[in-house]
């Protein structure tokens, strides 16, 4: 199919991060992508796992380029995206409010694992706290939570390259720019998730896991 968004950092990064996902997410789960961007990342990952059932949502404008990706590749684990967006007001939160996957055996509620990557450098701080209140509304019991992108730590950046990064980001939007990681894992921790890797990626990147 002729038209669809690509992203060359999704290619390269993909298979990095499916390593990890492969090791912290549940075999079988119910998956949210925060962000999902062209969509390229979904139908790399849903077509390793198919025991993952991949749920697509971002804002409205990327939601033909994502459908795009996940028509064209007919997987069966891959609905139909939805809009979600990270909101400061009227509350923090998500808009609009996402369907919750329900199990009517176990009557459990909720995702088993939520993954956004390069997201928050994106968004404004408290998009970033609607953010982290959303994610504390969709989370099923012991859900695991993986952030990718790049992070400050102790208010330092971690190369040079992460340093201009943050410069040009700031230039184009000066709400945005690289997150301190504590003070994303307060916001983590305010919602009862616990930090349990921060695994090292290429290109200055990291893998944030935290779980319920």
């Amino acid at each position: 199919m002729s038209g669809k968004p690509h992203s060359p950092s999704c290619e390269r990064n993909r298979d990095p991060i499916l390593e990890v996902l492969r090791g912290y997410f549940p075999a079988q789960a119910e998956v949210l992508e925060i962000g999902s961007g062209t969509g390229q990342h979904a139908v790399h990952f849903a077509a390793a796992m198919p025991r993952w059932r991949w749920q697509c949502a971002d804002r409205a404008e990327h939601l033909p380029g994502i459908r795009a990706w996940l028509d064209e590749a007919g997987l069966r684990n891959t609905p139909s995206p939805f809009e979600l967006a990270a909101v400061a007001e009227p509350a923090p939160g998500f808009a609009p409010r996402p369907p919750i996957p329900h199990d009517p055996v176990s009557g459990a509620h909720g995702f088993d694992a939520v993954f956004s990557a390069n997201t928050l450098h994106i968004m404004g701080w408290p998009q970033v706290q609607g953010l982290f209140a959303g994610l504390a509304t969709v989370l099923a019991d012991r859900a695991t939570l993986a952030i990718y992108g790049p992070f400050n730590y102790a208010g330092a950046y971690t190369s040079d390259s992460n340093r201009e990064f943050d410069g040009w980001l700031k230039a184009r939007d000066p709400a945005s720019g690289i997150r301190d990681f504590e003070a994303v894992d307060a916001l983590a921790r305010g919602i009862g998730l616990a930090l349990i890797a921060d695994v090292q990626m290429p290109a200055n990147n990291r893998c944030l896991i935290w779980r319920r």
